[in-house]
């Protein structure tokens, strides 16, 4: 099994190669806007390991939530060399991605990740026997306003416990039991979700690649940014 995975859902971004089970990824550089850094990366990687567009068995992305623009750029990087090479897409959950990277032993991870705006993504997983279960749908809200799943004790993990930690640790109480603030999204955790779903023949044509964005407002005006404390 041959899947090339894109990760651009955040101000960092990644390519990853599966084949088998050996990986490969590489850090592309800049801003993951920049599709004139990104395509070079897969182009490399693909060389690299001397595998050949036809010879992939599905092309993966980091469906979101995350970056407006880096979700649409991976969507239309992923329907020009899917649609282009006659292969399928696979959209993988940026939240679940995440949370596959979580090395708690309790298992249930709670995902909260800086969304811009004065805002967090944030979803709750379980993991049980190797799979994730969602717990909690990804969901959108201000700092104050994040909650844990109704019942059980959860390891906090992602960006926003560093950007708005000292608002979203109280706000999420006594049954956050730690966090980890340092973890983004990797394209190797998408491959190898992506690899989980490919082997289900859960694939989706290329042209209707679209991203997750939760929240379907993009932007916000100067004074609803002043209104929840950002800059003007």
């Amino acid at each position: 099994m041959k899947i090339l995975a894109i990760e651009t859902s955040t101000e960092t971004a990644s390519v990853a190669l599966l084949e088998g089970e050996r990986i490969g990824e590489r850090s592309v550089a800049g801003r993951p806007g920049h599709s004139e850094t990104l395509l070079p990366e897969i182009l490399g990687l693909l060389a690299d390991a001397g595998v050949a567009l036809a010879d992939l068995d599905a092309i993966a992305y980091g469906a979101g939530p995350g970056a407006f623009t880096g979700l649409r750029l991976a969507c239309g990087v992923v329907q020009g060399l899917a649609m282009g090479a006659n292969k399928p897409a696979i959209p993988v959950g940026t939240l679940e991605a995440l949370a596959s990277q979580c090395a708690d032993e309790s298992g249930a991870i709670f995902i909260a990740v800086d969304a811009r705006m004065s805002e967090v993504y944030f979803a709750a997983y379980e993991r049980r026997d190797g799979a994730l279960i969602e717990r909690l749908a990804p969901a959108c809200a201000a700092p104050a306003d994040v909650r844990l799943p109704a019942e059980g004790e959860w390891f906090g993990f992602g960006s926003a416990f560093k950007a708005y930690g000292d608002t979203l640790v109280p706000a999420l109480g006594e049954r956050l039991k730690g966090f980890d603030a340092s973890p983004l999204p990797q394209a190797s955790s998408v491959a190898r979700l992506a690899a989980q779903r490919f082997v289900r023949g859960e694939t989706i044509d290329a042209a209707l690649a679209a991203p997750l964005y939760v929240r379907d407002k993009v932007a916000m005006t100067t004074a609803e940014r002043l209104a929840r404390g950002g800059k003007a």
